[in-house]
C-alpha cells in the first residue's frame, strides 16, 4: 500500500482521514520548534523584551499618571524626581514614554493584523487559484516599487492625522511584503499531495484552504507578524516626527516631534534618546525574535 492509499480510501468513505495525522505531524514539529528556540539566549531575550514592553502598555495607567499640559520645571535633566527628566513644557517625559508604549504597540499590532489578514488571504487565494495569481503578482510587484514613505506622508497628510489613519496607511503599504512572503510558500504546498487528496474529499475550496494551506503556511505568517510590526513601529514613529501623528495622544514619535519644534532636540538629549531607545528596543526585538524562530523551524536545528 502506498502513502496515498489511506487518504484515497477515506475520500471513498466520506471521512477526513487526512487531518489527524497533520495534525499530529504539525503538534511534533511545534515542539521540536520551541525545544531549539528556548536554547537560543538571543531569541528568550528578545522574547522577555517585547513581553515588558506589552505589559508596560497594558499597565501603562498604574506605572505613570498620563502627563500634563504643562508643569514648572522645564528641560530637567533626569533625576530621582523626574526618572526621564522634563520636555520644554515641563512635562514629564517618562509618562510619555510609558503612555507612548501603548499608542506605539496598538498601531503595531492593529496595523500588522490587518496586514497579515489581507495579505494571507491574497496569498493563498492566488495560489490556490492560479489565474488570479498573474494578477495578484502584478498588484504586489507594483505595490512593492511605489516610494512608500512619500506616499505613506501624502495620504495621511490629506485624510488628516488620527491614530486610524495611521493604522490604515501603514497597513496598506504593509500587505504586499506579506503577500510575497506566503504567496512563495503557498505555492508549494499547493502542489503537494495531500492536497491533491483533499481535493477528492471535498470540492470546497475554503475547506481546503482553512484546513490545509493556512496552517502549512502558518510558520511564515509568524514570522510576517513580528517582521510587519517592527515595520510598523517605525512607520508610525516617521510619519509622528513629520507631524502627522495624532496629536491628541502620546506616542514616541509624538515626543521626537515636539522635541524637534521646540529647538530643544540638541540641547536636551534625553529628549531624543530616550524615546530613540524604546523604539530600537521594539524593533530589534522583534527582528531577532523572528530570526531566532525562522532558525529554530530549520529541521538542521532540530535535528541537533
Amino acid at each position: 500500500m502506498t502513502s496515498l492509499d489511506p487518504l484515497l480510501a477515506g475520500a471513498t468513505t466520506g471521512t477526513a482521514v487526512l487531518a489527524e495525522p497533520i495534525a499530529d505531524s504539525n503538534g511534533r514539529a511545534s515542539r521540536a520548534t520551541w525545544r531549539v528556540f528556548r536554547r537560543d539566549p538571543l531569541g528568550m531575550g528578545s522574547m522577555v523584551i517585547l513581553a515588558l514592553l506589552v505589559l508596560v502598555a497594558l499597565a501603562a495607567p498604574l506605572i505613570a499618571t498620563y502627563p500634563a499640559s504643562y508643569g514648572t520645571d522645564v528641560l530637567k535633566a533626569p533625576s530621582l524626581t523626574n526618572l526621564f527628566g522634563t520636555d520644554s513644557l515641563g512635562r514629564d517625559v517618562f509618562g510619555e514614554v510609558i503612555w507612548g508604549t501603548q499608542q506605539s504597540l496598538l498601531v503595531a499590532v492593529s496595523a500588522s493584523f490587518i496586514a497579515i489578514v489581507v495579505g494571507t488571504l491574497v496569498a493563498v487565494l492566488g495560489a490556490y487559484f492560479r489565474r488570479l495569481d498573474g494578477f495578484i503578482s502584478i498588484i504586489v510587484d507594483l505595490t512593492l516599487s511605489l516610494p512608500v514613505l512619500p506616499l505613506m506622508i501624502l495620504i495621511a497628510a490629506l485624510i488628516g492625522p488620527s491614530t486610524t489613519t495611521i493604522i490604515g496607511v501603514v497597513a496598506a503599504f504593509s500587505w504586499p511584503e506579506v503577500t510575497r512572503l506566503v504567496r512563495s510558500q503557498a505555492l508549494t504546498v499547493v502542489n503537494l499531495p495531500y492536497v491533491d487528496a483533499a481535493r477528492l474529499m471535498t470540492t470546497s475550496p475554503f475547506w481546503i484552504i482553512s484546513r490545509h494551506i493556512v496552517p502549512a503556511v502558518a510558520p511564515v505568517i509568524v514570522v510576517s507578524v513580528v517582521v510587519t510590526a517592527s515595520r510598523a513601529v517605525l512607520s508610525a514613529a516617521g510619519l509622528a516626527f513629520l507631524g502627522l501623528g495624532d496629536p491628541t495622544v502620546w506616542s514616541w514619535g509624538r515626543i521626537l516631534y515636539e522635541a524637534q519644534q521646540s529647538g530643544a532636540m540638541s540641547s536636551a538629549w534625553w529628549l531624543t534618546l530616550i524615546p530613540s531607545i524604546a523604539i530600537l528596543l521594539l524593533v530589534l526585538s522583534a527582528t531577532l525574535l523572528s530570526i531566532a524562530y525562522n532558525d529554530a523551524r530549520n529541521p538542521r536545528n532540530r535535528a541537533r
